[in-house]
């Protein structure tokens, strides 16, 4: 199990890469974004099993507030980037297979 000050420097780690994470989205770098995005779960993942129990008190909670709420806005403000652009990648699969079947469909009844 982790101490308080173990904990609260895993979640300033999470921090630091949820702000990788937002420079690589601002950037469009989808693929270090994805790699980032592992490396933080694998993080969320570790303190899911080792945080203590207990509540944190005095000035140890409040530091992990904000902590905790950086994380939330970087988080707030990387789906607002990655998400239009997950639905123009997505329209543009849908668009690519319904193209694929209408040329399947009509092009071999024009063949025949």
């Amino acid at each position: 199990m982790m101490n308080n000050e173990e904990i609260i420097s895993l979640y300033e780690s999470v921090a630091d890469i949820t702000e990788q994470m937002l420079a690589a989205a601002r950037s469009n770098d989808w693929e270090h974004l994805t790699a980032l995005e592992s490396h933080c779960a694998s993080h969320a993942r570790t303190l899911e099993k080792c945080e203590p129990v207990a509540a944190l008190s005095g000035p140890m909670r409040v530091r992990k507030l904000t902590i905790i709420q950086k994380i939330l806005a970087n988080d707030r403000e990387i789906r607002d980037i990655t998400e239009p652009w997950m639905a123009q990648l997505s329209s543009l699969m849908n668009n690519t297979s319904t193209e694929r079947k209408l040329s399947m469909t009509y092009g071999r009844n024009q063949a025949g």
